[in-house]
């Protein structure tokens, strides 16, 4: 039976870095308080948009596939935060890698975003629709963050990473898979911005509604049931996943999630420390980073459960390929960047008209 094997990975991080101790020169918190309750240490603020990032990624999943541009069938771009709507973003990654022949589309399901993305690639290679894919998970959460609101500025990061899929008969790939949305909670996690209907007030800047409590709770019980039934779909127990990349939303998120599914703690791959939620980019910045760390093997179980505002959820398990090395590295590269993460956010601010931060 035809599978779509993943044969390519790459990660774009932007250079500039916010310390927990560098928010803390604006803002009522400190390093322990972040700490304490995220299990975050630091953010990436780009200084590029998406669809720079995810070009970057691309291109470096291509290389790791040893794949042409040219050969590529698809591009699909998984963000909250394009910076571009129409035309869509995916299209712009498109023109830059040079995949001539790939169509294109955008996804938004916010922080499950690239596990719908890459369900519906999954899907079209299966299918023989197309021969292979490149999936993109791409954020720039660092604009629409209003950056003098603690609970929430802490939070979120920038970055991207992308896989190359292609159609193979090794068995490995997706083995069973969950998406779902609990709608009728999608305003405890949501962002008022957009177009509005004739008659209706408009939001012309973004106004958040984050409540975390509730957040939390269903988070967890929607990740872990859903893991819970991709592994009895499989055939497969706890004890049998040899590695759990969960949606890197919060530290104390993944352990609750890891401890009801029962995956143990030395089996969850966790690297919110460094970059704290990028969204959308978070799995498959964690694959790529696990690869690197060679903490997966060839035909590895994975387990990677998300949950996004909407309310969406997934799981996916998949089996991974015989390769965990790329065959070839890119030699693309972001922009320089001279400004400091500290210095990115006053400018995000000021393009704003906001004040700058100042120390309450």
């Amino acid at each position: 039976m035809t599978s779509a094997a993943i044969t390519g990975w790459g990660k774009c991080l932007p250079p500039a870095t916010v310390t927990n101790d560098d928010l803390a020169t604006f803002l009522d918190t400190s390093d322990d308080w972040i700490t304490s309750r995220t299990g975050m240490k630091e953010r990436r603020i780009s200084h590029v948009g998406v669809s720079e990032l995810a070009y970057v990624a691309a291109s470096r999943a291509l290389a790791a596939a040893n794949m042409n541009a040219k050969d590529l069938e698809l591009v699909v771009l998984a963000s909250c935060t394009f910076d571009s709507m129409l035309p869509n973003a995916s299209s712009k990654v498109q023109y830059k890698l040079g995949a001539k022949n790939a169509a294109c589309y955008d996804l938004n399901t916010a922080c499950t975003g690239f596990m719908y993305a890459l369900s519906t690639a999954n899907a079209l290679i299966k299918t023989g629709v197309v021969k292979n894919a490149v999936v993109i998970g791409a954020e720039t959460m660092s604009q629409p963050i209003p950056w003098m609101d603690r609970s929430l500025s802490v939070l979120f990061g920038d970055g991207a990473a992308a896989w190359v899929l292609e159609a193979s008969e090794d068995g490995s790939g997706i083995l069973a898979e969950r998406l779902g949305c609990i709608a009728e909670a999608r305003d405890i996690l949501a962002i008022d911005y957009g177009f509005t209907p004739p008659g209706e007030p408009r939001n012309d800047l973004c106004h958040w509604n984050f409540q975390g409590q509730d957040i939390f709770k269903k988070a967890v019980n929607a990740m872990a049931k859903a893991s819970i039934d991709v592994l009895k779909e499989a055939g497969l127990k706890p004890s049998d996943v040899d590695l759990c990349v969960p949606h890197q939303a919060n530290k104390r998120i993944i352990d609750a999630v890891a401890k009801k599914v029962g995956i143990p703690a030395e089996r969850a791959f966790v690297n919110v420390h460094r970059y704290g939620n990028i969204s959308s980019a978070t799995v498959p910045v964690a694959v790529v980073e696990a690869l690197e760390e060679n903490r997966m093997t060839p035909g590895a179980y994975v387990l990677m459960p998300a949950f996004g505002a909407g309310l969406t959820w997934s799981a996916t398990l998949m089996k991974w390929g015989d390769r965990t090395l790329p065959y070839r590295q890119s030699d693309v590269e972001l922009p320089p960047c001279s400004d400091s993460g500290l210095e990115l956010i006053h400018k995000i601010m000021a393009d704003r008209g906001e004040p700058l931060p100042t120390k309450p």
